[in-house]
């Protein structure tokens, strides 16, 4: 598997961090500032740039921009003219060789939490989804229109994608919840996701971000589910999670209820060699919890953790 750490466009901590536990390859999330253009290739070398000279090899894009996605997934009026920005990043990732995008379909609502100041071991604070504290924020999408919003995009973009050679791989819903308020969620469950990988457009270029820990609160059994997508599985969130779909938290990633070390055995049994970062760590002690979830200090643990198992299956 292909170690990477998710590294955000500025240089903060998590860089130095991520280089000094021996991380070769970078997760990017591209530039929010406004004067990042998304289809000038000029842009992008400068940012690669900036990774290469620290040691990182850009390897995932995650997420897919939100100010084009977030158009797409609504379905609104700017819907085709991001489409179009979206393909036309395609040459600048296939010259640059990055080859794999994290992307979601939660429309106006995306990830999501309740609280960020739960106490795990020692007193390290976690993110937790409780649904009797989720409060409506008046959006609302059907389930109807995320699937047609869904396969509008799917069918425009995936050809463009193959002559490229980029990879688009879906994350599930987080919550994987039916509904939030009036906002309905459709990548809930492994079927839908298995329809929506498989059934409606059969491609190479469209498979899954394995984020384990959803789909175990989905209440999918991961030993099942891991095996029948293994040819779809582009990339993995490796997480650690306890609690159920209506009341659930993050953990250290020894502390939850997932068999990490098991579940890299069962990867590579099914012959999954992707790329793979730690994901949702505990803020520890002395962070001001800039980012819950991608604070600094949680990933220095998360990664050693995550490289102890990977070198025991060597």
């Amino acid at each position: 598997m292909i170690l990477t750490d998710y590294l955000r466009s500025e240089k903060d901590l998590t860089w130095d961090i991520a280089r000094q536990c021996g991380v070769k390859h970078a997760t990017i999330r591209l530039p929010e500032d406004g004067k990042f253009d998304l289809n000038d290739h000029s842009h992008w070398e400068s940012l690669f740039k900036k990774y290469n000279d620290f040691g990182f090899i850009p390897t995932v894009l995650e997420p897919m921009p939100n100010e084009l996605h977030d158009h797409i997934k609504a379905g609104d009026a700017m819907r085709d003219e991001a489409i179009e920005k979206v393909i036309g990043m395609f040459p600048i990732m296939d010259a640059l060789n990055l080859r794999t995008i994290c992307f979601n379909f939660m429309a106006h609502i995306g990830w999501l939490r309740t609280s960020s100041t739960v106490p795990e071991r020692g007193g390290a604070r976690v993110t937790e989804f409780k649904m009797s504290d989720f409060k409506d924020t008046g959006a609302s999408i059907t389930e109807e229109e995320l699937w047609y919003n869904y396969e509008y995009f799917i069918r425009a973009v995936i050809p463009h994608a193959e002559k490229y050679g980029i990879k688009l791989a879906l994350h599930p819903d987080d919550p994987p919840v039916p509904r939030l308020g009036g906002v309905s969620r459709i990548m809930i469950s492994y079927e839908n996701i298995r329809h929506a990988v498989r059934d409606i457009v059969s491609s190479d270029s469209l498979g899954v971000t394995m984020c384990q820990a959803n789909y175990f609160i989905m209440g999918e059994d991961l030993f099942k589910v891991i095996p029948a997508l293994a040819d779809k599985i582009m990339m993995i969130h490796f997480r650690n999670t306890t609690g159920n779909l209506e009341h659930f938290r993050e953990t250290f990633h020894d502390n939850g209820e997932l068999p990490m070390a098991k579940l890299i055995e069962l990867y590579q049994s099914c012959g999954v060699n992707v790329p793979i970062r730690v994901d949702h760590v505990p803020t520890m002690v002395g962070e001001s919890q800039e980012f819950a979830g991608y604070d600094a200090l949680g990933r220095l643990f998360a990664i050693g953790y995550l490289k102890g198992i990977l070198e025991s299956f060597q």
